[in-house]
């Protein structure tokens, strides 16, 4: 019998989900958490994780050009087993960071694509890959004239920020002009570096469709697992998440061209190992790619997947990375089905929560909670940050899933008193003019 592999890995960003895995009796992950500085602080990480008796944190800057070299020339010693992408802002320094120490990665080429949705584009194109009508803008008047010559609708969104921060779908010029002054006013708070990040934003045409993504495990860029999720977004102009299931309600045939289409993409960028999480819009029969992140998927799909296909797709995940003969069966086939339920409230202070426990204890409910307290403040919903709350729920089918989760987040109650200072600080990105051009 073989000893467990004793060297550490290098988590890059402080996730709660991870500080879960690491911190479970059964782990054996030995791991080590790489945040910003400023995040770090701001989210109290060093005291989170010694709540649970890990003292694991190395702060560090990685969000800055070469910040991988750096780190590995300071830290050649550590010689991990793996290097994982926890956040999406973490993908392009832990690819490079895998390459410098000789462990399996995305590839840093990849991870800058994947990062970068304006290369995305360009290089998936290339490969077939159906995309929107897509170009760069630096101001309101390149989105207004984007806008006539598409004759329709567009999306107006960054290329380089995460959870439909910034994005916003305009139906009539006469919004131009105040939507670009919203889109680049971004308040990320606890989640980003307090130093300015460069902004790039994209206008595109805009798809109308069912929206999907699949969750993909791949080594040596062959997938080992794929799974599609279903999506259902929040009415109104913000394409943000109010839910997702496990497995989709679709054909086998239309899950396998999801699949498929996935592939070509990984393909396209040259992705090596690890984690993607692609999302679509299915126009016509046909799928057009939004978006494709080389880490695992946020908003509890990672639960879902579990619950649904009934393995431990965190393990199967580390197992990868770290290059080892992978502990657990890959299943096959999903045994049963997974939702999650997001709640919004209006913008305003928080007066009361309510019926929190009555949703634990409805059916087929698998966990709830709201983050919201009495003397909170709460923000007109602009992003995902902005959602108060969730509930997650199993069932045997997708249909019972969803319907189970929508009813017991109904027993929630969150009283808001209105306020006129409610509005979030303004900060407004300073945004590059300068067109990219494509990694070829």
């Amino acid at each position: 019998m073989s000893l467990p592999d004793q060297r550490p890995i290098l988590l890059v960003g402080f996730s709660i989900a991870w500080l879960n895995y690491i911190g479970a009796p059964q782990s054996e992950a030995h791991a080590l958490v790489i945040e910003e500085p400023d995040v770090a602080r701001k989210r109290d990480a060093q005291t989170r994780l010694a709540a649970r008796g890990l003292n694991r944190l190395i702060v560090w800057e990685y969000q800055m050009p070469g910040a991988a070299r750096r780190f590995h020339a300071a830290y050649a010693h550590l010689r991990p087993a793996a290097v994982l992408p926890c956040v999406e802002y973490a993908v392009p320094f832990a690819a490079r960071l895998a390459e410098l120490y000789g462990v399996a990665g995305a590839g840093s080429r990849a991870a800058a694509i994947l990062r970068d949705k304006w290369l995305l584009r360009q290089a998936t194109a290339r490969h077939g890959v159906t995309n929107p009508r897509s170009e760069q803008a630096g101001g309101s008047l390149d989105v207004l004239r984007f806008m006539l010559e598409q004759g329709g609708p567009v999306v107006l969104k960054p290329a380089n920020r995460q959870g439909s921060v910034g994005t916003r779908v305009l139906f009539d010029p006469a919004e131009v002009g105040a939507a670009w002054d919203e889109c680049i006013t971004q308040d990320e708070g606890v989640n980003v570096p307090d130093r300015e990040i460069p902004l790039r934003m994209l206008v595109e045409q805009y798809i109308s469709g069912d929206e999907f993504s699949v969750e993909m495990l791949v080594r040596d860029g062959v997938p080992l697992f794929s799974n599609v999720t279903q999506k259902r977004l929040f009415p109104g102009q913000r394409p943000i998440e109010m839910g997702h299931a496990v497995p989709a309600r679709i054909s086998g045939a239309q899950c396998d061209l999801l699949v498929t289409s996935t592939r070509r993409v990984l393909s396209a960028v040259g992705f090596g190992s690890g984690y993607v999480h692609c999302e679509w819009i299915v126009s016509g029969g046909a799928p057009v790619l939004v978006e494709c992140a080389g880490r695992m998927p946020g908003d509890g799909i990672v639960d879902l997947i579990d619950y649904a296909w009934g393995t431990n797709m965190t393990s199967l995940f580390v197992d990868v990375m770290r290059g080892a003969d992978i502990r657990q069966s890959v299943p096959s086939a999903p045994r049963a089905a997974a939702a999650v339920w997001f709640l919004r409230v209006p913008a305003g202070e928080v007066r009361s929560v309510e019926g929190l426990e009555a949703c634990r204890a409805a059916p087929g409910v698998l966990s709830a909670d709201v983050v919201v307290k009495p003397g909170d403040r709460t923000h007109d919903l602009r992003s995902s940050w902005d959602r108060v709350g969730f509930v997650r729920t199993g069932a045997p089918t997708t249909e019972d899933a969803l319907r189970l989760a929508s009813d017991a987040a109904a027993l929630i109650h969150v009283d808001v008193e209105p306020l006129a200072t409610a509005a979030r600080p303004a900060r407004h990105a300073s945004v590059s003019t300068r067109k990219d051009k494509d990694i070829s």
